[in-house]
C-alpha cells in the first residue's frame, strides 16, 4: 500500500506542476479536470476522500492503540516500534495526498476563475 500512496503522491505534485505553469499539456489536463467535475465524477472524487479519510482516521486511531501500550509497558517492543513506524508513514501519506487534491482542486478553480483560455 505504501508504494501505491508515493504512487498517488508524486502524480498529484505532477498534476499541481502542470497547472502552474502555462503551458500546452495545461490545456489538456483543464479540460481532463472539467470533464471530471461533470456527472459523477464528482460524486466519485467525493467518495474517495471520504473512504481516505476514514482509513487515515483509522490509521491514526491503531497509532495511538500501540502508543499506549508501549507507554503501559515501559519498555519498546521492536514489533510495535516496526508497526507503529509504518502505520506513521501510511498517516503521513494519506495526510499529505489528501492536502494535495485539495490545493489541485483550488489551483482548478482559481485557473477556471481567472481566464476562460486556460
Amino acid at each position: 500500500m505504501i508504494h501505491l500512496m508515493f504512487t498517488l503522491v508524486l502524480a498529484e505534485m505532477a498534476l499541481i506542476l502542470t497547472l502552474l505553469f502555462r503551458t500546452p499539456l495545461r490545456k489538456l489536463v483543464m479540460m481532463g479536470l472539467d470533464r471530471l467535475k461533470q456527472g459523477r465524477g464528482r460524486l466519485v472524487a467525493n467518495t474517495v476522500a471520504a473512504t481516505m479519510t476514514l482509513l487515515f482516521s483509522s490509521i491514526i486511531y491503531h497509532a495511538t492503540i500501540i502508543h499506549k501500550r508501549s507507554a503501559e509497558a515501559s519498555m519498546v517492543n521492536p514489533t510495535e516500534e516496526v508497526l507503529m513506524a509504518q502505520r506513521q508513514l501510511e498517516a503521513c501519506l494519506i495526510g499529505f495526498s489528501l492536502f494535495l487534491a485539495l490545493i489541485i482542486d483550488r489551483l482548478y478553480y482559481l485557473i477556471k476563475k481567472k481566464s476562460c483560455i486556460y
